[in-house]
């Protein structure tokens, strides 16, 4: 009776075995039903057109592009000084106003001369005896009734105390100060009654119609510049403006520790707008016109490896192009394909590019940081980045 229980009976291990295997049974097929249903996803995903990305473009188009120079400079005025005295003393009379415009001989500051008038008063009468002495003595000559010897130091006498005098009087004339030049005073550095020393300054003068530009050049243009080329300036003190003048000196000796040599131009000023000391971005040609590529840009990625743009390219779809809708797709689409591009001189928002880009050709000019090689794109230039060769954005 024991012995047929016992294989009427599953022995416990069996049963356990039996419940593991049911497990396994139905685990692996959820698991089987889930990797079928991804795999399914991904190929759907997989054979579905990805959404376009929307971005603006440029074309690469052909210039005449004149060779230029840039440089940074500083205006001089032709003359510029502070004005100051021969002679020490007090100051009588201030005979000008701080900014105003002065010809040359403009008398300016006139100092005391009391003690110099009254020497020179004294230093004439001194010359005009001896004057009356030396004609005198030569009457005397002529009669042989004193020796040539007294009328020759009567008459020098007389040279002497007349010599006298006219020192007296250019001592007198340096008590006035006049302006050297015409120009413009600045800001007067004395006061009525003070006492000014001998090469004391008084006011600043500088002339400013015309005024130099003066800028350095490496030595490698030296062959590139000549007298009479226009100079443009630009300040950005007057925003918006260029100032045009012409290369008027040539410095012959070049700098042998700096390998530059100087250039002067020299710009007309009648408003006054430049003035001494303004820093300046000074811009030429060079001559010898030539065609480049251009693009902008904003349209070339720069990288340490190379710079690249992405070309647009018309291609026609495949059989096989499913929409979001996996509705089939049929016409051309737009694709990009980086390319690699050697750039050159830049103008404004422009580069030129002298290797990887033909004429006609269309370029990505904004939102790459969104492609890839084979991306599908939408161009839409509603808002297209500024392409100008000479902009002027605006002072905000």
């Amino acid at each position: 009776m024991i012995e047929r229980d016992a294989i009427r009976k599953p022995s416990m291990a069996k049963r356990m075995a039996l419940m593991l295997v049911g497990s396994l049974v139905v685990f692996g097929g959820v698991f089987a039903m889930k990797a079928f249903l991804n795999a399914a996803m991904n190929q759907s995903f997989d054979n579905m057109a990805q959404p376009p990305v929307v971005i603006s473009a440029g074309v690469v188009r052909a210039e005449r592009w004149t060779d230029e120079a840039e440089a940074v400079g500083t205006f001089v005025a032709v003359n510029g000084t502070d004005v100051t005295t021969e002679a020490g003393g007090v100051i009588r009379e201030i005979l000008f106003s701080p900014g105003q415009r002065v010809s040359a001989g403009t008398v300016l500051v006139r100092l005391n001369t009391a003690n110099e008038t009254a020497t020179l008063r004294a230093l004439e009468a001194a010359a005009a005896l001896a004057s009356a002495q030396r004609d005198r003595w030569r009457e005397l000559g002529r009669q042989k009734l004193v020796s040539q010897a007294d009328v020759e130091q009567r008459a020098s006498d007389a040279a002497a105390a007349q010599a006298q005098a006219e020192a007296q009087r250019a001592l007198i004339a340096q008590k006035t100060i006049r302006a050297p030049f015409d120009g413009v005073l600045g800001i007067r550095k004395v006061n009525l009654g003070q006492y000014i020393a001998p090469g004391s300054p008084i006011v600043n003068l500088q002339s400013l119609d015309p005024i130099f530009l003066d800028f350095s050049l490496p030595q490698q243009r030296i062959g590139q510049v000549n007298e009479g080329t226009i100079v443009r300036a630009r300040l950005d003190s007057a925003p918006g403006r260029v100032f045009e003048g012409r290369i008027t000196a040539i410095e012959p000796q070049i700098d042998a520790q700096t390998r530059n040599f100087k250039v002067q131009a020299t710009f007309l000023n009648h408003d006054g707008t430049l003035r001494p000391g303004v820093f300046a971005k000074a811009g030429f040609d060079l001559g010898g016109e030539r065609s480049v590529m251009v693009i902008p840009q904003t349209a070339i990625s720069f990288n340490p490896y190379g710079n690249a743009v992405f070309v647009i390219e018309e291609v026609k779809r495949g059989p096989d192009e499913k929409d979001m809708q996996g509705q089939a797709m049929t016409g051309n689409k737009l694709l990009v394909r980086q390319r690699f591009v050697k750039t050159g001189a830049t103008r404004g928002d422009l580069v030129a590019v002298t290797e990887g880009l033909k004429p006609g050709e269309r370029v990505v000019t904004s939102g790459l940081i969104k492609l890839r090689n084979d991306a599908e794109v939408v161009i839409n230039n509603s808002v297209q980045p500024t392409a100008d060769a000479a902009p002027k954005p605006d002072n905000r």
